[in-house]
């Protein structure tokens, strides 16, 4: 269900499509609740708190000002503002470069773990974004979307919104734009040290050992790591270790202390365990459930 508005009043003109979600994209997915541009007449301030929201906007002209946190941002033509609506914010045009925003609400089950992932990532409420046709481009999309009669339009809704996210993400782990030096002097050596951990993740690996390999300062190698792949080093190479493990209890009839071993890790015992703290199951339950016939 959805309406569409166009308002030319006094203060602001905005083209805006209010949404109503089915039953079961609000149980299951992330929605779409309102969609929309507006251009500034005069200058104006929008206040919001407490909604079961998330916006994000585009500032396609103008300038302007968001309040969110305790903290001012000062936006103009480019930037972007990303924010959990159930917390206070504001946002106002410049009283004298009015601005024009397309903007988005949506809400979903899993979106305040998105949310604060986002954030833990590096990500900002307000940023200068080095890709503003993207955003546009989905933007347009998902209006599109949400004016047809597509039978999935649900579905396609969520399928742009996790795209908007996506880039959200990305752009949020953008480390050239928050460290340029640690950035460019470490790129190429980290990864050799990710090809490295790639090739030897079954052998004992440790921080210590790959600053001497690579003669490179331990805590700058797990800032940088980190920066560049979004985990920590130790977390990857555990990654590495259950992904080969998941493959030779499907595809091979080792016991479990040889998947184990195989794996770089000798312990049978805490094997086990990793394993079931990783994938909620043991590893004997994880290879009878994939080898069901």
């Amino acid at each position: 269900m959805k309406t569409s508005l166009f308002d030319d009043g006094p203060v602001v003109q905005s083209d805006r499509l209010i949404y109503t979600a089915s039953a079961f994209a609000k149980a299951n997915t992330i929605h779409l609740q309102e969609i929309g541009e507006l251009k500034a007449l005069k200058p104006h301030a929008s206040y919001r708190e407490n909604l079961d929201s998330y916006l994000f906007f585009l500032a396609l002209k103008g300038s302007g000002k968001v309040h969110f946190e305790n903290k001012d941002y000062f936006l103009t033509e480019g930037d972007c503002a990303f924010l959990d609506c159930r917390r206070p914010y504001f946002h106002q045009t410049d009283a004298e470069d009015l601005w024009q925003l397309k903007w988005v609400h949506f809400y979903g089950p899993n979106m305040n773990g998105i949310y604060d992932k986002y954030l833990q990532r590096g990500g900002l409420p307000c940023f200068r974004s080095q890709r503003p046709q993207e955003y546009q481009k989905i933007l347009n999309k998902l209006h599109e979307i949400a004016g047809s009669d597509l039978y999935i339009r649900d579905m396609k809704i969520y399928e742009k919104l996790t795209a908007l996210l996506c880039l959200l993400m990305e752009e949020s782990w953008n480390s050239s734009a928050r460290s340029p030096q640690i950035h460019a002097r470490s790129k190429c050596e980290i990864q050799s040290i990710k090809d490295y951990i790639d090739q030897h993740y079954i052998e004992k690996i440790s921080l210590d050992d790959l600053a001497r390999i690579f003669y490179i300062n331990k805590f700058h190698l797990t800032r940088v790591f980190k920066m560049n792949y979004g985990i920590s080093i130790n977390s990857y190479i555990q990654q590495l270790r259950i992904t080969q493990a998941k493959r030779l209890l499907r595809f091979s009839d080792m016991p479990v202390q040889a998947v184990a071993q195989a794996c770089g890790i000798d312990d049978a015992n805490y094997f086990s365990r990793m394993f079931r703290k990783i994938e909620n199951v043991s590893p004997g339950e994880f290879r009878r459930m994939w080898r069901k016939e």
